[in-house]
């Protein structure tokens, strides 16, 4: 049997939502038209679920493999292995941007923007220091102009806020911000053409507070490129977490024995295109 892998990409872009169930994501043509239509061209995991509540344990797992803590107003800047770390020992170019902040932000929540929702700034790789913190920190206004310009880093984190994100605004509101701001911004990106490298995952990071299926409660998981498996249904009975999402980036970015428990993470091989 031939063992599948996660094929290379030089432009994998990750767009967190919040605290959605899966069930009220999939197949919600009224809440999610966009996201639905990007699941029938894509590829959807069924059987994933986020690691804790609230949201900062997942982001945690989702950039070191551990959930660190539980504490939404956390703001202990960690120095522990993390794919920021990689990143940059291995000169990946990446990213951060996160609407309502200015380039190199490392302060506290401000307006519609929270820290808790923005991993890479409590990292020490990066929040101790200015330098680094100025080179991957970005308002999300950059986000449109570095697609237009086919100049996007290899690893994209999109960090929507508070009111874009379902956590506060509505579904509709996030689902119109996801199409306007990021899927039409990338559709005419030659990466995300066919013979293309792009990756697009959409992922939320925990389910409604009343869900706690595998700690986090069932969420959807979504991918959509060329590198993609068109129209496909998870068909493995496999159990997916975050940490499982943070081995499959790193694969894809060519990034070597991934941190915590993303080591033993299950692959997501099944979701891409064999070659």
């Amino acid at each position: 049997m031939v063992q599948m892998s996660v094929p290379a990409s030089k432009h994998v872009v990750m767009v967190m939502e919040e605290n959605q169930s899966y069930s009220s994501v999939v197949a919600n043509a009224s809440g999610w038209p966009h996201l639905n239509a990007l699941i029938g061209q894509g590829a959807l995991a069924t059987n994933y679920y986020a690691d804790g509540h609230d949201s900062i344990p997942n982001y945690f797992m989702l950039t070191t493999g551990q959930t660190l803590t539980f504490d939404d107003s956390s703001t202990q800047v960690w120095n522990v292995d993390n794919i920021a770390r990689r990143m940059l020992a291995a000169n990946v170019s990446f990213r951060v941007y996160a609407e309502g902040i200015q380039r190199g932000y490392l302060g506290g929540n401000a307006g519609l923007y929270v820290i808790r929702h923005n991993p890479f700034a409590m990292l020490s790789d990066v929040a101790d220091s200015a330098q680094v913190a100025n080179q991957v920190l970005w308002p999300f206004s950059q986000f449109p102009s570095d697609a237009g310009g086919k100049s996007l880093p290899e690893f994209s984190f999109i960090v929507p806020d508070l009111n874009d994100d379902a956590h506060n605004g509505t579904p509709q509101q996030a689902d119109s911000w996801l199409q306007a701001n990021v899927i039409g911004a990338l559709s005419g990106y030659p990466a995300f053409q066919p013979g293309g490298d792009g990756v697009l995952i959409v992922l939320f990071d925990e389910s409604v507070i009343t869900d706690v299926a595998h700690g986090g409660g069932h969420i959807a998981a979504v991918f959509w490129g060329p590198l993609v498996n068109a129209g496909y249904t998870q068909a493995s009975s496999t159990i997916y977490q975050h940490e499982s999402m943070l081995r499959t980036v790193m694969e894809a970015l060519q990034l070597q024995n991934p941190p915590g428990a993303a080591a033993n993470a299950p692959g997501m091989a099944e979701f891409f295109v064999q070659k």
